[in-house]
């Protein structure tokens, strides 16, 4: 049996968290902008941090596990 809960929880928050496919902060005119497909060298930087936290919080705090046979 191999844990698969740190594999699914790292691909979903990347795909979500892509600077510029859902949203982007901060974005070129606004503080948020949703759906421009456009990045900035802060954005990316905020981006990244949002994704380590999420990922330390799933991860290490409420510790997801799902196990595929």
């Amino acid at each position: 049996m191999s844990d698969w809960g740190p594999v699914f929880i790292a691909v979903v928050l990347f795909v979500l968290l892509s600077p510029g496919l859902l949203f982007q902060v901060p974005g070129h005119h606004r503080c948020v902008e949703f759906g421009n497909f456009q990045t900035s060298g802060a954005s990316i930087m905020v981006h990244s941090l949002l994704y380590f936290a999420l990922v330390c919080v799933f991860l290490l705090a409420v510790k997801v596990h799902l196990y595929l046979d």
